[in-house]
């Protein structure tokens, strides 16, 4: 069978293609209080993102030759030369481990090789990919300021703020959160019959409402957050995405979250729907052609 019949039966892309893709297909979902396209924030821009997604990927498809701090630390350097401000630091904190594990390895299998081998070099080269890319809300995130010199463990520093930081938590619990969360989510909603987009943006209130999203906390306070799960968890009580009521809960929750000169953007959640989608694409667990 091939496509011209419908079926995609060798439809493997590179390491490079996955990130890329993941990206776009991250930013193009209208997912609530993001940037998407149809919607952009004063200073961001779909195109941004557009633009960010492209230039990380060759150096994504590199990651098992230049490690993963050096992964980060050039991948942000890549988007700066196009983009003013920081589009992807969390996603490339978050892509690049799983972008380490040799393919011919599951990434259940591979990624905590890939966490124990951190080293002093890969700690040094992060720090000075999050000072380069100076993100928005990010305060003191580890134990050192970021002013200051990197710990030799990367991993003690993500073990510092796995507490509060979504994100910094995968390091710590071996990417469990997307690996045995978010993906079955994403897959649950295919095998639904749901078009990728809609799987998308509803996993997305799904970890909204599970976990009080890192960046609003960091921006607004933990009780603003807190507020954000329980708009979300009001979007899943709604219904289903086709219904009414859904869509109605969901534009309420969009319209709160891009209130206050948009400081609550949920910005640590759209990054694991990245690094999930990611997994989507790598393991080849994704419906083509995409919906």
């Amino acid at each position: 069978m091939d496509a011209a019949n419908g079926e995609f039966p060798n439809a493997q892309i590179t390491i490079a293609q996955c990130a890329s893709l993941a990206c776009l297909l991250e930013v193009t979902a209208p997912k609530p209080g993001n940037v998407h396209r149809g919607a952009d924030f004063e200073h961001l821009t779909f195109a941004d993102f557009v633009v960010s997604s492209v230039a990380i990927g060759p150096i994504l498809g590199r990651t098992q030759e230049l490690g993963v701090g050096r992964t980060v630390l050039e991948a942000v350097r890549a988007t700066q030369q196009f983009v003013a401000t920081n589009t992807n630091l969390g996603t490339l904190l978050l892509m690049a481990p799983l972008a380490a594990v040799p393919r011919a390895e599951s990434l259940r299998e591979g990624i905590s090789k890939v966490l124990s081998d951190l080293s002093p070099i890969d700690s040094a080269a992060v720090y000075e990919a999050i000072r380069l890319a100076n993100p928005g809300g990010m305060g003191v995130v580890m134990e050192m300021d970021l002013s200051g010199e990197p710990p030799s463990e990367l991993l003690a520093a993500m073990r510092y703020a796995a507490d509060r930081d979504l994100a910094a938590r995968q390091y710590v619990n071996g990417f469990q959160d997307v690996l045995e969360v978010v993906v079955p989510w994403l897959v649950e909603g295919q095998n639904g019959g749901w078009s990728l987009t809609t799987s998308t943006i509803h996993t997305h209130v799904r970890l909204m409402a599970e976990h009080a999203d890192s960046l609003i906390s960091r921006k607004c306070g933990f009780e603003i957050a807190k507020e954000s799960s329980r708009l979300a968890g009001r979007v899943l009580e709604a219904g289903a995405p086709d219904t009414t009521a859904y869509q109605h809960a969901l534009a309420d929750l969009d319209f709160w979250l891009r209130g206050d000169a948009q400081r609550r953007n949920p910005g640590t959640t759209a990054d694991l729907i990245a690094a999930s989608l990611f997994v989507l694409l790598r393991e080849q667990i994704i419906d083509w052609p995409v919906r």
